[in-house]
């Protein structure tokens, strides 16, 4: 055994003045639903254009359904949001003698879009059987769009700059002479930099340019057969039920499927009912034609089943993304929707 102050560094937990999360190393959490619908409200609400073509306005958020929470692991920053929003506007056109009617909907603010791949969908509540009022559906569907936009990704900009306050904490290296405590922006800038490791270096098929990848490794009990586990990743309807959105899942090898408005993607490989399913997986977002490969090895027990899931060729820039997507949405989800988390009688 090392003597007292000789231990390897990397399994010393720094001492902090304050003993509050000491070296940032466990998992802290911000929930930031409550100042992100009031932030959406506030940046929506009242949005106006007038132009040769005639006018219009947002008038209200009708809803505003999701969450938004900013974690720390091991001192970097994670940011998880997602949001369906509804709401109502009016319009005009230049030399109309009436207000058109309408309301729109964005179904997929999240972080897995750029703001400017944020959809607007619209539509009219009344007065909508003259030309002219076309005319002003589709100003504010490409016009109304672009600003909504904008004003999301402001949305996202400010909820990362808030929510990073005091969220990694100082150690005790990082407190100056001075004795201040607060850590500065660029600090957890250069930290989380840091903690990106990739694993193996490679080339995707459509570029020169090499990509770091990673690879994971999850362990993961669940209460409940090794039946229901498999057709809650293959069937259709139960994959709509636990990603609470309409799913593509076509069930045989070489089927697709889309998940979560489609911004994950892919093909099954091979698939052994009640035992083993493969998967071409990717994020819409990662370079065309690139996928990881994911495989879910199913262990039935007495009183449960144990998943062993490994995925390889992931991003190594995405890792950390990929990683807590899986618990978030996959694990947490399929526990919560199906009681996977309870005793089987």
């Amino acid at each position: 055994m090392a003597k007292w102050g000789e231990g390897d560094p990397r399994w010393i937990v720094e001492e902090r003045p304050d003993a509050t999360n000491c070296n940032n190393w466990h998992w802290t959490e911000k929930n930031a639903s409550n100042w992100s619908k009031d932030k959406i409200t506030t940046l929506l609400t009242g949005i106006a254009l007038e132009d040769s073509v005639g006018s219009f306005r947002i008038t209200e958020l009708s809803t505003i359904e999701g969450e938004a929470v900013a974690n720390n692991r091991k001192a970097k920053l994670i940011f998880f949001y997602e949001w369906i929003i509804k709401g109502k506007w009016v319009g005009k056109a230049k030399d109309g003698e009436h207000e058109i009617k309408g309301e729109f909907e964005i179904p997929n603010l999240s972080e897995e879009n750029d703001p400017n791949e944020i959809d607007v969908t619209v539509s009219y509540t009344e007065n909508s059987e003259h030309d002219k009022d076309q005319a002003i559906k589709e100003m504010f569907r490409i016009k109304g769009t672009e600003m909504i936009q904008k004003q999301l990704g402001i949305y996202v900009k400010e909820l990362k700059e808030e929510y990073a306050k005091d969220l990694v904490l100082p150690t005790k290296d990082s407190i100056g002479k001075s004795g201040d405590t607060k850590t500065k922006p660029e600090q957890v800038k250069s930290v989380t930099k840091l903690l990106r490791t990739p694993v193996i270096e490679n080339k995707t098929s459509t570029s020169d340019a090499p990509i770091n990848l990673s690879s994971l490794r999850f362990e993961e009990e669940f209460k409940c057969t090794a039946s229901d586990f498999y057709n809650a990743l293959t069937q259709v309807e139960l994959v709509s039920r636990f990603t609470q959105n309409e799913a593509i899942c076509v069930n045989k090898v070489g089927g697709e499927f889309k998940l979560f408005g489609g911004n994950i993607e892919g093909t099954f490989t091979e698939l052994v009912k009640d035992k083993l399913i493969k998967q071409k997986w990717r994020f819409k977002s990662w370079p065309a034609n690139h996928y990881s490969n994911v495989t879910f090895n199913i262990k039935s027990k007495e009183d449960c089943i144990v998943l062993e899931l490994s995925q390889d060729n992931i991003p190594a820039s995405e890792f950390d993304k990929v990683e807590q997507g899986w618990k978030r949405y996959y694990f947490e989800a399929l526990r919560r929707s199906f009681g996977f988390g309870s005793t089987l009688m």
